[in-house]
């Protein structure tokens, strides 16, 4: 009788400079109750003690923990680095200041199986750094727990693309990596993945913890922000070529989340005038070019509501405001 062996998870780990936090991060995923899992630990050059934790854990859990250190390439090259000496059928990405629950990959796993999914996804919570939850980030409500794309397709314009509440099978890697010197890398590879899927899997268990930081310097919003555009260019073109080629409309609603929502509430933390003007004119570049309306925008349902209705007040007036070609009044009340 043939014996199967269990499927095996590897979990990417990118790190740099985050001593204050490794240690519970690494804590989660060697205590996974999944326990044919590897976790590589790729450290980014950092220049604090995370080396010096990361050879602590190494020694002590030498058959979960792989470390590895290499130059500072930022978190694209270090994810790669990961997924090329990764050994696992499926892979998984946790970011060093975050953690799981201690069932995140075993249950992840199970659905992965169970529905012959490449991609299954869990919800994610924000804590805070007493690990209080501060808001409940749920990814696909009121859908099954296997979700057949080519009957629900929307779920492609209204995911959102993070990389970490995901577990993936490893083939969709052998021909994409993560993309290096950009801002928005998830954005840009993540969509293309799901398009070589037939169907995603799904639990409503909040496995991802998230941590809000306070120590971390307020990021400063610069003209990188179009590398939002760029990522959504780049998924374009991958989708005019994929098996959903068709679907035109989920297409373009993809194109106003990511390419003008996600945009707006990037540009609405852009400081310098120029910057923002010059930001702003490459958007409605970016919507003339995909004949994307104003009525289209104000229309857009996320989950069968309206996006622009659900959000909170001071964000309605600021996509509003700019729909109505009202930069000049924005910066004033920004």
């Amino acid at each position: 009788m043939i014996k199967l062996v269990p499927q095996k998870v590897s979990i990417i780990v990118p790190v740099y400079n985050v001593e204050n936090y490794l240690a519970k991060c690494l804590d989660s995923l060697v205590n996974q109750t999944l326990q044919n899992i590897e976790v590589l630990v790729v450290n980014d050059g950092s220049k604090d003690n995370s080396e010096k934790i990361i050879q602590q854990y190494a020694e002590k859990y030498p058959e979960k923990i792989k470390s590895f250190s290499k130059e500072n390439g930022g978190l694209s090259d270090a994810r790669n680095f990961g997924i090329d000496r990764a050994v696992g059928d499926y892979i998984g990405f946790v970011d060093s200041d975050d953690y799981v629950t201690e069932t995140m990959f075993e249950e992840m796993l199970n659905l992965a199986e169970k529905h012959q999914s490449k991609m299954v996804i869990c919800n994610i919570q924000k804590v805070d750094q007493h690990g209080n939850v501060t808001q409940k980030l749920t990814q696909i409500p009121n859908m099954p727990e296997n979700i057949d794309l080519e009957n629900n397709f929307s779920v492609f314009s209204d995911l959102s693309y993070f990389a970490c509440n995901k577990l993936f099978k490893k083939e969709l890697f052998d021909q994409k990596r993560f993309k290096k010197g950009v801002h928005f890398e998830d954005i840009q590879l993540i969509p293309q993945l799901l398009l070589a899927c037939k169907n995603v899997a799904q639990t409503q268990n909040f496995h991802y913890q998230y941590l809000e930081r306070t120590d971390s310097i307020t990021k400063t919003h610069t003209e990188k922000g179009l590398d939002i555009l760029k990522a959504v260019e780049d998924v374009e073109a991958v989708f005019k070529k994929s098996q959903y080629a068709e679907k035109e409309k989920e297409l373009k609603n993809f194109q106003i989340f990511e390419g003008v929502y996600s945009f707006l509430a990037y540009l609405a933390f852009v400081k310098n005038n120029d910057v923002f003007y010059d930001m702003a004119n490459k958007l409605e570049i970016f919507m003339k070019e995909r004949d994307i309306k104003i009525k289209d925008i104000l229309n857009y349902s996320r989950f069968d509501k309206n996006y622009l209705l659900s959000l909170p007040l001071k964000k309605k007036i600021f996509y509003l405001l700019f729909f109505a070609g009202q930069k000049k009044l924005i910066k004033k009340l920004m």
